[in-house]
């Protein structure tokens, strides 16, 4: 569904760009040049406008706060990345490599679920499902459905996902989420231990995932955004039904460039590691080469 409506809004700013040209060329070149730069401009500045939204809520955060330098080079960096993300990965190659449950790989690997974000799909994953095929290790990639309801509703997804992992490699699985993707696994892990069962994952790896909510959310108004509001109900009773130790099974990516989940210490997650990468914008946290060689270390290190 994701899929669909990005191309469907891809399609819909080709023939409004089409349109203008259409339009304007016979009148004013320039005033046509002005329209198409303008449209295109769009996403820069709704992204330049979340940094420094982000930059001024931060003030006082535990993180460092981020020089103009460095806001500068993460407005550049999530340009790049979620055109490629929302432009290219999302909408026409979600499903170009599947699912891998059964690698040429070294046997004994734990197999990793890939769990993306808010208006996402597995499509966000590309470089992670690319380097996984290449090494030959056991993984699975969802797209979590429907995109717009409640988090909990997504849990059974989840639940079959770490299944069919566990099975393949007779090992539990390691879980990799952005985004919303890790309050996916927190309601998936919550509703396991409702039913009596035991934890069925080795460890949860959260990259900018809103723990503790976002000061973004509280303009969203489809049901698992506003359940990312700071210190929503929701959150609130999540972690209120959480053991203590539980926390300890989380690794926790945050950022100090975070565009969408700020302030910078709500993608923490109390008692849980927490891995401070600095000037590493929202998207850009799925895709960065660095945070990707920062969380392979540790997947590597739990296969022993």
């Amino acid at each position: 569904m994701i899929a669909r409506l990005q191309r469907m809004m891809l399609l819909w700013g080709a023939l409004l760009m089409v349109g203008a040209w259409a339009w304007w060329w016979p009148q004013s070149p320039w005033v046509m040049a002005a329209v198409l730069l303008g449209l295109l401009a769009l996403n820069p500045l709704a992204l330049g406008l979340e940094l420094l939204i982000m930059a001024r809520v931060n003030w006082g955060d535990p993180a460092p706060p981020a020089p103009w330098p460095q806001l500068l080079r993460a407005w550049v960096t999530e340009v790049r990345a979620s055109s490629r993300v929302f432009g290219f990965w999302q909408p026409f190659r979600a499903d170009a490599l599947g699912d891998q449950l059964s690698p040429p790989g070294p046997a004994g690997q734990r197999g990793v679920l890939l769990i993306h974000g808010y208006f996402c799909n597995r499509g966000v994953w590309t470089p992670w499902m690319q380097h996984f095929t290449a090494v030959g290790r056991p993984f699975m990639a969802l797209s979590l459905e429907p995109p717009f309801g409640s988090i909990d509703a997504c849990a059974a997804q989840v639940d079959r996902a770490v299944t069919a992992l566990t099975e393949a490699t007779g090992r539990a699985p390691i879980v990799v989420a952005h985004s919303m993707g890790g309050l996916v696994a927190r309601a998936w892990w919550r509703a396991s231990a409702a039913r009596g069962e035991a934890p069925l994952v080795h460890h949860v790896i959260t990259l900018g995932t809103p723990h503790q909510g976002t000061w973004l959310a509280r303009w969203a108004h489809t049901a698992n955004g506003r359940q990312m509001r700071l210190a929503s109900p929701w959150l609130q009773s999540l972690a209120a039904e959480e053991p203590t130790e539980r926390a300890t099974a989380f690794s926790c990516f945050y950022s100090n460039c975070d565009n969408v989940v700020f302030p910078a210490h709500t993608a923490t997650l109390p008692g849980a590691r927490a891995h401070f990468v600095p000037g590493i914008p929202h998207v850009a946290l799925a895709t960065d080469p660095g945070v990707r060689s920062q969380v392979m270390a540790l997947i590597e290190a739990m296969d022993r």
